[in-house]
């Protein structure tokens, strides 16, 4: 049993660290940050400006997606202008998408609560428990759509490796030997009466010899 703990929780980390890991987690962060504006927002709106329901939910409604626009290129990491027609355009077009859906299920939940004649507080349990349900489904999606789709020029693969860097950077390069005869040059024999370092030596052991022969010393 530790066994397959270990190793789902190590399948879980390297997921986590792998690109789509990274951009989930990034993804997560920006629909959070869009859903409390939307909220604060709303409260804004209903509250202090007392604006109809309608005002209210068109103001809070794109006051989260603009949120949501900003933090989706910032975790995708894409930086610069961006396209009006591949980029902007269809973001916008899905977060429409994604307000219909919640709209729809909305509704169904308050009809539902009624059909099964439930009290104030189950529907009100009821339509939340719903309308979160199908705010995950289009969470999931838009991410799937946004990471396969909208935003996949920015996935580029990624960099070597650790080890593969190690390898890289202590390759001596090629020929190491051959590279240090170039610099010193072939080396030569030299004869036993000369005088590789040319102290005087070699002169020295020319008079010996001559003195020996001289004074008949073997």
């Amino acid at each position: 049993m530790a066994l397959v703990t270990n190793r789902l929780s190590d399948t879980l980390v390297h997921k986590a660290r792998s690109k789509l890991g990274i951009r989930f987690g990034r993804f997560t962060i920006a629909a959070i940050a869009a859903f409390a504006t939307t909220e604060v927002v709303l409260t804004i709106c209903a509250g202090p400006l007392d604006l109809t329901a309608t005002w209210a939910s068109l103001i809070s409604w794109f006051s989260g997606a603009l949120v949501s626009y900003v933090l989706s290129r910032w975790a995708w990491k894409l930086k610069g202008r961006p396209s009006l027609l591949k980029e902007t355009v269809p973001f916008w077009i899905v977060s429409a998408m994604v307000v219909a859906i919640l709209t729809v299920a909305t509704k169904f939940g308050y009809h539902a609560a009624s059909w099964m004649n439930l009290n104030e507080t189950e529907r009100v349990l009821f339509v939340d428990a719903v309308y979160g349900v199908a705010n995950v489904g289009t969470f999931l999606l838009r991410f799937l759509f946004f990471h396969y789709v909208l935003f996949a020029a920015s996935v580029v693969q990624d960099p070597p490796g650790a080890a593969e860097e190690a390898l890289a950077s202590t390759d001596p390069g090629p020929e190491p030997f051959a590279r240090a005869a170039e610099s010193t040059g072939p080396m030569r024999a030299l004869p036993d009466d000369e005088d590789p370092a040319g102290s005087g030596l070699s002169a020295d052991r020319s008079w010996l010899t001559r003195w020996r022969s001289r004074h008949q010393v073997p």
